[in-house]
């Protein structure tokens, strides 16, 4: 069923009700009771000191929580001049569908500025929604990308695919591009709205790297604001990938599919202008079981090696199976073999029209031996020693964006069924 609009009658009359609004803060949630207050809470307290004089609605876009998420939403004292609505949305169950109802509110409302955080971060502050908003307000971005301070084992599928391809593809240096918590003009909401996508991936974790791509290409004004340390509910990707993995790179792969004439002709990269001082503030450490990451990856092998084997280019599938002789100790995986062995992949998924979830599947323990190489390469590193590696990796995918080329012209190979 195909949904026209992601808000249910009682969301729309309440809307209709409120008329209008400066400023609309959207907080996607699915079972999110132990935080979801506290940044109600804190974006209530960040729009009082800090645009006193906007009309504002705080809205939760909510997926049919099953815990209390919407019950201490309610209980959420915010000033008199503040709307609050909590709302059940429509579609496809994912964060992009609670970001459609968010974004269809804002441009009703004719919000001048719409803002989104995640319901599971633990460090937000009133500055961030200052920080979020201003660049809006009094810089005219139009789109405003979140720049933290994360500890050197979060954000992997950020720090190992999602940055790299990004920058490299549309030039860009976007850190966070699927950081979660935005700032959008009016403009942007609108052009967004526009879209034909709530039906695939992108009503799902595939948003993030949706709404960043599709501005970078239709050419809004971007920039990055520092917000200091970004404390949510990490996972460690070996304990639990979920379905973020899948659906976060199934729409990467596809927007590169999609956009390759805008980024064909596309060389190097430049920076984004980050606003905003230094925070000062030191994000919280976490295990990462390096030993589950390799036996994954050996097991993968063993099963995948076959299939492995007709998507990876001949040399580079030859080094895989080197690495697949190292035990946890002296684990490694090169840099420019996952640059390479990513862009076989994305090549292959461009010539498969089916089986996609497949491919991705198969791809997982590649991903986790490349976490497994970051982790052995940085154990003993700062975060911020830690930070010029990804940045150096970045770069390394940038070199090889001739191979990348080369790969995509050459003629598919044959679905696995």
């Amino acid at each position: 069923m195909k949904f026209s609009t992601a808000l249910r009658q009682y969301s729309r009359r309440r809307i209709e009700k409120i008329k209008n609004a400066d400023i609309v803060v959207g907080i996607p949630c699915y079972n999110n009771d132990s935080t979801v207050s506290y940044v109600v809470k804190t974006v209530g307290k960040g729009l009082s000191t800090y645009f006193p004089d906007s009309k504002a609605l705080i809205m939760v876009g909510d997926g049919g929580s099953t815990d209390d998420s919407r019950e201490q939403t309610l209980a959420v004292q915010v000033e008199p001049w503040i709307e609050k609505l909590i709302t059940i949305y429509r579609g496809i169950p994912g964060k992009g569908t609670a970001l459609r109802a968010i974004f269809e509110s804002a441009e009703y409302l004719g919000a001048r500025v719409c803002v989104v955080c995640d319901s599971d971060i633990r460090s937000i502050t009133p500055e961030w929604i200052k920080n979020l908003i201003t660049p809006v307000y009094e810089e005219e971005y139009q789109f405003v990308v979140p720049y933290y301070e994360r500890y050197k084992y979060d954000g992997t599928i950020t720090n190992n695919i999602v940055y790299n391809l990004t920058r490299t593809l549309y030039g860009l240096r976007v850190r966070q591009p699927i950081g979660g918590d935005f700032a959008f003009s009016a403009k942007l909401i609108k052009f967004y709205n526009d879209q034909d996508v709530w039906e695939t991936d992108v009503a799902k974790f595939g948003i993030d790297i949706w709404l960043t791509t599709t501005a970078i290409i239709q050419g809004f004004r971007i920039c990055q604001t520092r917000l200091g340390t970004k404390v949510h509910d990490v996972k460690d990707p070996s304990e639990s990938l979920g379905p973020m993995f899948q659906q976060v790179v199934t729409t990467l792969f596809v927007l590169m599919e999609q956009n390759y004439d805008y980024w064909k002709d596309i060389k190097g990269s430049s920076p984004v202008p980050i606003l905003g001082g230094e925070t000062g503030t030191k994000p919280e450490a976490f295990d990462i079981n390096l030993d589950n990451l390799v036996e994954y990856f050996k097991t993968g092998l063993n099963h995948f090696g076959a299939l492995w084997e007709n998507i990876i280019e001949k040399d580079n599938f030859k080094e895989l199976k080197k690495i697949g002789s190292l035990n946890t100790e002296n684990f490694t995986f090169p840099t420019d073999l996952w640059c390479r062995i990513l862009y076989d992949i994305a090549v292959t998924f461009r010539n498969w029209k089916r089986n996609r979830v497949k491919l991705i599947n198969m791809m997982t323990p590649l991903y986790f031996a490349r976490i497994a190489g970051f982790v052995t390469e940085t154990k003993n590193m700062t975060n911020g020693e830690a930070e010029k590696v990804v940045e150096k990796q970045a770069e390394v995918f940038e070199e090889n964006k001739g191979y990348l080329l080369q790969r995509w012209s050459e003629k598919g190979e044959e679905e696995i069924s």
